[in-house]
């Protein structure tokens, strides 16, 4: 079954353990504790993906309102619950309609000064999507410039940081998405990402083939109604992956 496929590539880490009842068995009991130091910083860095409406006056790291109801919530959770002797601090600086420019514009105060030992990025839906709506001026060349212009500033202030680069994604068939505007053009802008992270050498995560193989197993509206942010279940996935990577950085 498809479903059996995808969850064989992205095991199940107990994100979804409400509704088990006492004593009974879940993923997230075979998973080990990360090797991981004590006392680790991890920031999320993004746009509305990663905001998923956080409260923005809440600064304290490991605060369920300051991460957002996303993803980083629920891997911050996981992170969490699974590894309380690691002392862990977990910060969501995500902001909604961000582009990489405004990102390096609050760099020092969100993320410079916070010193993270694993900076986490997913940024680039907006450096195409606001060409069509907002009159952004930007093109894949900014986006590439720019980007690199952030990871060479955050290399050189913090030179033993571990950086994830998630990969920006739409689903076509989204409410928000009409494909003869966004597509060849968009998978520019991914390409650009998925170069930068080979050339800097970052953890990559290729969200766009991880939604393209959930829609084989239910439609674009139970993962990402509008193409852009994703449901429950749509972040969910991103969770897992997001974990899975990190997991792999401290093997």
């Amino acid at each position: 079954m498809l479903r059996r496929n995808f969850i064989s590539q992205f095991p199940l880490t107990g994100l979804g353990i409400w509704g088990i009842s006492a004593g009974q068995k879940t993923e997230i009991h075979s998973l080990k504790p990360l090797k991981m130091p004590e006392n680790t910083t991890i920031l999320f860095q993004g746009d509305s993906i990663t905001d998923a409406g956080r409260d923005k006056k809440n600064l304290v790291p490991n605060q369920a309102s300051g991460l957002g109801g996303g993803y980083v919530h629920q891997a911050a959770s996981h992170l969490l619950g699974k590894n309380p002797s690691l002392n862990l601090k977990i910060y969501n600086r995500g902001i909604s309609g961000h582009k990489v420019f405004q990102l390096d514009e609050r760099w020092d105060t969100d993320c410079l000064e916070l010193k993270p030992d694993v900076l986490s990025i997913l940024i680039g839906v907006n450096d195409f999507w606001h060409t069509l709506t907002h009159d952004y001026k930007g093109t894949v060349e900014t986006y590439n410039q720019d980007l690199r212009k952030l990871l060479d500033r955050t290399l050189k202030a913090l030179p033993q940081i571990k950086i994830i680069l998630a990969e920006p994604f739409v689903l076509k068939g989204g409410t928000a998405i009409q494909e003869n505007q966004w597509f060849p053009q968009f998978e520019a802008y991914q390409k650009a990402c998925a170069n930068i992270a080979k050339e800097y050498k970052t953890a990559w995560i290729p969200l766009q083939k991880i939604f393209d193989e959930a829609l084989t197993q239910n439609a674009v509206a139970y993962w990402c109604a509008d193409g852009v942010h994703p449901s429950l279940a749509g972040n969910y996935l991103m969770a897992e992956a997001w974990l899975k990577t990190l997991t792999k950085l401290y093997q």
